[in-house]
């Protein structure tokens, strides 16, 4: 699948020091391995509906991560992928009797195009979930022969084969101390674990299940449903958490760097998939888990179901510059649950002004050590707010400079905001 295109990221003097990550597996900050090329998988979008504030923190918060990496001199391999068949995508299409394909595609070119406005860097590899099923059937079937995946006979109407993956099973076939067992990820207790599995997408009370947490690997055909070849496994098409697992073991080294994507997703998605990785592999998914917090609206949880979504096509659509709406995002720690609000939205507009102000009455001498704040506070856990702070405390004093502004600190100060923090000035 063909993703957007990057637009050229400024060279700096200098390099980023020492990388230090909040890892959602470890419950703490750790030093990110230093090594010749990077790797990093974010969970992309289900395209049924368009980009909200949500999605764009979270691809801004793993854009700074691929910036941050970049500015280190490291080659980046980083992988995204679109679930472009799953349940909401079809029941979105039924409600509004559009094909789901049609439906599918118009919003994976919106959400390319937004994610072009606020300056992400595309993924190298764009894969679509329908487009891995070829490769996501035989890992399944390798998982039914390996004994950690098993079929349910169907009840009330349901046909029988859909196939599930046995948690208990999976998390007791290795001593190895970098084995999965479930909770490894997300440190939750099987109380928590039920309510969240049941909020998002699992189906614990389906019946002649093993254990409740057991997750759906392959959906057989039903009437009316697309459905693909599945070999042994009958037509049919590919649970949620599979997807993902499959997509980064064939694209990403074993175990890539750093697995992505907002807090929503540790429990069940990013829990089951690096069970699924050990499970075909042996090895983890991934050496770090890292995750951005959710975004509400004026204080409450922005969702679908409140209608309660800022948009960022609409906000474009109204004109709004698309780097003040970067801006307002990384004033944010990317952990941190947030909400958007107009006050938030105007501030960032009136502080993208004055940073162009301040560029144009730069001071001799002054873009290293801003460039040198900058790269400290975001390699401390990509802590934006603390480089904005910076460039706030910078600006101050460019506009009470009295003396001649340089032409080459202005433009390595533009450089940089660029670089790091994908603002452009």
């Amino acid at each position: 699948m063909k993703s957007w295109t990057s637009r050229p990221v400024p060279e700096l003097p200098g390099s980023m020091p020492q990388l230090r990550l909040f890892d959602t597996a470890v419950g703490g900050v750790v030093d990110v391995e230093r090594q010749a090329e990077q790797s990093m998988y974010v969970c992309g979008i289900t395209p049924y509906d368009a980009t909200h504030m949500g999605h764009a923190a979270s691809y801004v918060a793993f854009d700074l991560l691929n910036r941050a990496w970049r500015d280190a001199g490291v080659r980046v391999s980083y992988v995204q992928n679109v679930t472009d068949i799953d349940d909401p995508l079809l029941e979105r299409a039924t409600a509004t009797g559009v094909d789901w394909r049609e439906l599918a595609q118009s919003q994976i070119e919106l959400f390319h195009s937004d994610m072009d406005a606020l300056n992400v860097l595309a993924p190298d590899h764009y894969i679509g979930a329908v487009e891995a099923i070829p490769d996501i059937v035989p890992a399944i079937e390798q998982l039914l022969a390996d004994g950690v995946a098993y079929r349910v006979h169907g009840t009330d109407g349901e046909p029988d084969g859909d196939v599930y993956y046995d948690v208990e099973t999976a998390g007791k076939r290795s001593d190895a101390t970098d084995a999965w067992t479930l909770g490894d990820v997300s440190g939750l207790g099987e109380t928590e674990m039920l309510s969240l599995f049941a909020e998002r997408g699992g189906d614990p009370a389906r019946s002649g299940k093993r254990n409740a947490l057991d997750p759906l690997l392959w959906r057989v055909a039903r009437d009316g449903e697309p459905n693909w070849p599945g070999a042994t496994l009958g037509d049919g098409r590919p649970g949620w958490h599979i997807e993902c697992t499959v997509i980064a073991q064939k694209h990403l080294p074993e175990p890539f760097t750093v697995q992505g994507g907002g807090s929503d997703l540790i429990f069940p998605h990013h829990e089951m998939g690096a069970g699924h990785a050990y499970s075909l592999s042996g090895i983890p998914l991934a050496r770090h888990y890292a995750h951005a917090g959710m975004v509400g609206l004026d204080g409450e949880k922005m969702s679908k179901s409140k209608g309660n979504l800022v948009l960022v096509s609409k906000l474009r659509a109204a004109g709004e510059e698309p780097a003040a709406i970067r801006l307002a995002i990384l004033a944010n720690h990317y952990r941190a649950d947030w909400s958007w609000t107009e006050e938030t939205f105007e501030s960032a507009k009136s502080r993208l002004a004055r940073w162009r102000e301040a560029r144009d009455q730069a001071p001799a001498g002054s873009a290293a050590g801003l460039v040198a704040a900058m790269r400290r506070e975001l390699a401390n856990d990509l802590n934006a707010p603390g480089a904005i702070a910076a460039i706030d405390q910078w600006a101050v004093e460019a506009l009470d400079n009295n003396s001649e502004a340089s032409a080459l600190d202005s433009a390595i100060i533009s450089d940089a905001v660029s670089a790091l923090l994908g603002v452009e000035l």
